[in-house]
C-alpha cells in the first residue's frame, strides 16, 4: 500500500466510505423499492457505462453471432439490469433471511444429494460461476442440513470492502478463503478435515492456474482448481448455478445442480483435471445459454489465448445508441 501515490490512495478511501455509506443506508429499505432501483441504475449504467457495454455487446456477438444486434443489445441490457437488483438483493438480505428457503428453492433432490455426499465425511466441491445470485446461492446451501459453506474469492482494491464483504458472507453461515492470503492453504485443510462445502467460481479468465477448455465455441481460460482439489481430496463434485424465477422482487432463484463424475485414481491427472474443467464450463453454458440476461457478459472471458494466437484487444467503446 506504501507504493501506492497519495491522491490514488485518497481517492480509494473516498470510494469505498462511499460504498460502505451507500450500503447501511440502503439496508434501511424493503426490497421491492430496493429492486425498483436496481431496476433503474441497471438502466443508467447501460446508458453511461459506455466501455463496459462494448465489452458487454462484443461478447455477446462473440457467443451469438447469429443472433440479431437488436435481440444482443437487448440482453446486454437487460443482463445490467439483472446484476444492479442482484446487488440490491444483497443489500436486502436482512429483508430476504428469514424466507430464503422460499426466496432461494433448491430444484428436485438436490438437498439430498448434497446431504448424502456430506455423509462421506470429505466435503465436497461445487463448482458455480456468475450466474443468477451467486452470493444468495451460496447463502441457501448453507442452509443445507450439516452442511459448512465456505467459498475461494479474490481480494478487491479495498480491504475495508473486503471486510464487509466477508462479514456479510459470515452472517449468512458462509465463510471466505482469500486466495491472496498466505493461510489460504491451511485454511483450505482445514475445510476439507471439517467436512465443509467448498464453492469456487471457473466463468473468469483470472490469474491461476488453469486450462484452456471451450465455452461458446471458444478455448477459454479456467480456473482449474476445483478439480484438483477434488482429485486430491477425492471428495464429490457438483456443478450447479440458479436463475430468477420470475420478474417480481419477490420470485426468487431456483438452484439447480448436478453431481459430476470424475476418476480420482487416473493415471493422467492433468488431462482428468481438464476433462472435469471442460464439463462444469460446458454445463454453465447450457444454463447461461437459457438465461443469457443472467451472466456476467462484461467480463473479458476470451481475453487470454492458446499458445499461438495473439491476445484479444477490445475494439473502441461502441458510438451506437444504447
Amino acid at each position: 500500500m506504501s507504493g501506492t501515490p497519495f491522491a490514488k490512495r485518497a481517492r480509494r478511501a473516498v470510494r469505498s466510505a462511499l460504498i460502505r455509506a451507500a450500503v447501511r443506508l440502503l439496508a434501511l429499505l424493503p426490497l421491492r423499492p430496493l429492486s425498483a432501483l436496481g431496476r433503474g441504475l441497471g438502466d443508467l449504467a447501460w446508458v453511461l457505462a459506455r466501455r463496459t457495454r462494448r465489452l458487454a455487446l462484443e461478447h455477446l456477438a462473440m457467443a451469438f453471432p447469429g443472433m440479431p444486434e437488436s435481440e444482443r443489445r437487448r440482453i446486454g441490457r437487460a443482463s445490467f439490469v439483472h446484476f444492479a437488483r442482484a446487488a440490491m438483493e444483497a443489500v436486502a438480505v436482512g429483508s430476504i433471511d428469514p424466507r430464503l428457503l422460499d426466496y432461494v428453492r433448491i430444484a428436485g433432490d438436490g438437498e439430498r444429494r448434497m446431504e448424502e455426499a456430506l455423509a462421506g465425511g470429505r466435503g465436497f466441491v461445487f463448482v458455480t460461476g456468475h450466474l443468477g445470485n451467486w452470493e444468495l446461492l451460496a447463502r441457501r446451501l448453507a442452509r443445507v442440513r450439516g452442511l459448512q459453506a465456505t467459498v475461494i474469492a479474490k481480494r478487491s482494491w479495498d480491504e475495508r470492502i473486503d471486510a464487509m464483504i466477508e462479514s456479510f458472507r459470515a452472517s449468512g453461515g458462509v465463510g471466505t478463503l482469500w486466495r491472496e492470503d498466505r493461510s489460504g492453504g491451511r485454511a483450505l485443510l482445514k475445510a476439507f478435515r471439517d467436512n465443509s462445502a467448498l464453492g469456487i467460481l471457473i466463468d473468469q479468465d483470472t490469474r491461476v492456474q488453469g486450462v484452456f477448455v471451450p465455452f461458446f465455441g471458444r478455448e477459454a481460460w479456467t480456473p482449474r482448481a476445483a478439480a484438483d482439489l477434488a482429485i486430491r481430496f477425492r471428495c464429490p463434485v457438483f456443478v450447479g448455478w440458479s436463475h430468477r424465477r420470475g420478474p417480481g422482487p419477490w420470485d426468487g432463484y431456483e438452484i439447480r445442480l448436478e453431481a459430476v463424475a470424475f476418476d480420482a485414481d487416473a493415471p493422467d491427472r492433468d488431462a482428468e483435471a481438464k476433462r472435469i474443467t471442460a464439463l462444469c464450463t460446458a454445463r454453465l453454458e447450457e444454463a447461461i445459454r437459457q438465461v443469457p440476461a443472467e451472466w456476467v457478459w462484461m467480463h473479458e472471458r476470451w481475453k487470454r489465448r492458446p499458445p499461438g494466437e495473439a491476445e484479444r484487444v477490445p475494439s473502441k467503446p461502441d458510438a451506437q445508441k444504447p
